[in-house]
């Protein structure tokens, strides 16, 4: 016995999904996450450019 015939053994290759039609109702969906996605970018873009929200200066322990 070699060392290479032990453990489980993989498929060469992974069978191709069929690629099925979309109707309208998923196209819309689709197109709705894609507007969501860019408008999520836009804010996280325009949300870093300023800096942090709090600007409490020195942070000061409770002991004295």
């Amino acid at each position: 016995m070699s060392g290479r015939e032990g453990g489980k053994k993989k498929p060469l290759k992974a069978p191709k999904k069929a690629s099925k039609d979309l109707d309208d109702d998923e196209m819309a969906f689709k197109q709705k996450q894609k507007e969501d996605a860019k408008a999520l970018e836009a804010l996280k873009t325009k949300a870093s450019g300023k800096g942090p929200l709090t600007s409490g200066g020195i942070k000061k322990s409770g002991k004295k």
